[in-house]
């Protein structure tokens, strides 16, 4: 469950001990500052989050992952070791299947 910035830098702040105006004063910043950015008021950069978490003794680590876009690649990958004739033909078929699943009338003259 990702965490907003400021629940993050109040849960980490509280687990050091470290009051706002202890923060604020490291910082160089106000303890209103810290506050607004706690209560979600505002919306720090990484760069700032980052800072402030550094003052604390604790590192901001951001990661990416690959997402499930539900692709089967498997199924790419057949598809690519088919002969170019072979995939045509599983296109073809693939597209007669559509349009004979489509609610749309059919329409004379459209021959593929």
């Amino acid at each position: 469950m990702p965490l907003e910035p400021g629940r993050l830098l109040r849960e980490a702040r509280i687990r050091h001990g470290v009051s706002q105006e202890r923060l604020a004063i490291r910082a160089g910043t106000t303890q209103s500052a810290i506050s607004r950015i706690e209560k979600e008021r505002v919306s720090p950069s990484v760069q700032t989050l980052a800072g402030l978490l550094h003052l604390l003794g604790e590192d901001l680590v951001l990661a990416t992952r690959p997402r499930d876009a539900g692709i089967d690649r498997t199924q790419i990958d057949e598809r690519l070791r088919m002969s170019e004739e072979d995939r045509l033909d599983y296109g073809r078929a693939f597209a007669d299947q559509v349009i004979e699943m489509s609610p749309l009338p059919k329409r004379e003259g459209w021959d593929l």
